[in-house]
């Protein structure tokens, strides 16, 4: 929580879970023995199952969880952990999961913001794609290969070994999955160039509810319009993805600008509302807002962090902000030229050192917090900031921040029905909010959750409305959620066009066909009619 940009880790719960320790003496063992019998190498697939008998159970169980809010005492485990190194064991464990009544959680990178790729209240089985993590790169036909239990750390890294000049446009916390990132959409710092990375994907390996292994071509362009934004653990499991790079300059820019109250933040950014979505594709720019202490000793103040981008050389960039952006203040020595790789690593809030960084999965401290998100179509005016800047002084917002990442560019000019996300033309921004907490306030964290609640109502006012919009992979199960049983459309639809807009509608539809059991679920998977 250190780092002001952990909402780009990729990302940003409240849900309190009860399910008693029973339930892990519950259908298991005819699973397991399903398992044995459904393998073609019984040996084999013994090698990757792990019960709560197993003496590392909990640290293959807790390798992953990056919310530590849902790795507790209380939280409820799975029966069983699955770890597969073949895609006969997925599929054997589809079979018995479906003939045993357990629940399956897919887990890639374990960043999911409310825990659902690790819980459930019902009793489940955790598939966890930790050793499909294969990535093959193709420099000639700019396209790569990835497994989903990859993180997009190791995408970068195998890119980057062979080429200082193709991308991919996903998120800058390298230690997510690709697999819930591709899944929800997935954004990051070439957003405004590129686009989402699920616009990059062009072809998927996915298992179906049948145990079949499907292409594009044999599932069908529903099913892979569905899978590229419309989230993890509904349609299936995917494999593996194959994503069209990019091109970048070897040479990028980037710089960080912090500004004060006392130095006339809110009219800095207010008029940072006004003209980053209209800046030039080549440049990215957020803002992160968080408390600080003031010069005067024992006080605080509210500071914004600006950041930028830009794909070129510094010589370029300054009369560029300083023509369009003149109130920032920019100068040429808050800047620093860098390989695109590095910038990844440079607005992840890590070292940039070394490269060898984006292969470590464990990196990255782990925290708990609350997050939420919104998108904004209209710049909030300076009496609105400072309504924002009261909510920052409360005392709970000590560990909290709000990012604003500039949209427009690239993301204007795809129709909202292309993917399954729709914010795309009209927004000037997506806000996010992320509070947190250390684990010692465990027992008080409903001030805390409660704390970003009065953010979020205060926010109405400014945002998108009807519905008011969020973005899947920053999930919340405070905007709806699934029974455990049957969901209604009209239920589900609640949390589903605020996720999906009227793309809901297609998702849906897709479901029906492909699931029609709703064998793939959990708190906010799309339903079957």
């Amino acid at each position: 929580m250190k780092s002001p940009h952990f909402s780009m880790l990729p990302f940003l719960l409240v849900v309190l879970f009860s399910l008693s320790v029973a339930t892990l003496a519950l259908p298991h063992e005819d699973f397991l023995h399903c398992l044995s019998l459904d393998s073609a190498n019984s040996s084999s697939i013994s090698k990757v199952i792990y019960t709560p008998n197993n003496s590392s159970y909990l640290s293959i169980l807790n390798v992953s969880i990056q919310n530590t809010r849902f790795s507790t005492p209380a939280t409820p485990k799975p029966s069983v952990i699955i770890t597969p190194l073949k895609t006969s064991h997925i599929q054997a464990t589809i079979k018995c999961s479906k003939k045993h009544g357990l629940q399956i959680r897919i887990r890639s990178g374990g960043h999911d913001f409310e825990g659902l790729s690790y819980v459930s209240e019902v009793p489940f089985v955790i598939l966890d794609l930790l050793n499909f993590r294969a990535v093959e790169v193709d420099t000639k036909n700019k396209v790569a290969w990835v497994e989903s239990g990859a993180t997009i750390g190791e995408l970068y890294y195998r890119i980057a070994e062979k080429s200082r000049t193709l991308a991919f446009p996903a998120g800058v916390c390298h230690t997510v999955g690709v697999g819930g990132h591709f899944s929800g959409g997935g954004y990051g710092i070439l957003i405004r160039k590129y686009g989402l990375a699920a616009d990059h994907v062009i072809d998927a390996h996915l298992i179906d509810v049948n145990g079949r292994i499907l292409d594009r071509k044999s599932m069908g362009e529903d099913l892979f319009w569905a899978i590229r934004g419309g989230g993890g653990n509904t349609f299936g499991i995917v494999l593996a993805w194959k994503v069209k790079l990019v091109s970048i300059p070897a040479v990028v820019t980037v710089f960080t600008v912090n500004r004060k109250l006392e130095q006339n933040v809110t009219k800095i950014l207010h008029r940072w509302q006004y003209i980053a979505h209209k800046l030039p594709d080549d440049i990215f720019t957020d803002v992160t807002i968080t408390k600080v202490n003031s010069s005067q000793e024992g006080k605080k103040t509210i500071q914004a962090a600006f950041k930028v981008l830009f794909l070129g050389g510094v010589d370029n960039l300054i009369p560029l902000i300083q023509d369009r952006f003149p109130e920032l203040g920019l100068v040429k020595e808050d800047c620093i030229e860098m390989s695109w790789v590095k910038s990844v690593l440079y607005f992840g809030g890590v070292s940039i050192k070394s490269l060898d960084i984006l292969l470590d999965r464990n990196a990255l401290p782990r925290s708990i917090f609350k997050a939420k998100s919104d998108y904004v179509k209209e710049p909030i005016p300076e009496g609105g900031l400072e309504g924002i800047w009261s909510k920052f002084f409360e005392k709970e917002a000590e560990v909290a921040f709000m990012m604003m990442v500039a949209f427009g560019g690239k993301m204007d000019a795809i129709p909202e029905t292309e993917l399954p996300y729709p914010h795309r033309v009209g927004n000037l921004y997506q806000a996010s909010y992320l509070v947190g907490w250390s684990k010692e306030e465990n027992a008080e964290s409903q001030k805390y959750v409660s704390w970003i609640r009065r953010l979020y109502s205060y926010m109405a006012t400014y945002v998108s409305k009807s519905p008011r919009e969020a973005y899947f992979n920053y999930r919340d199960l405070d905007i709806g959620t699934n029974n455990n049983g049957y969901t209604s459309y009209a239920q589900a639809s609640i949390w589903g066009r605020k996720y999906y807009k009227n793309n809901f509608n297609r998702l849906v539809h897709v479901k029906t066909m492909v699931d029609p059991e709703n064998f793939f679920k959990n708190e906010q998977s799309v339903p079957p009619l």
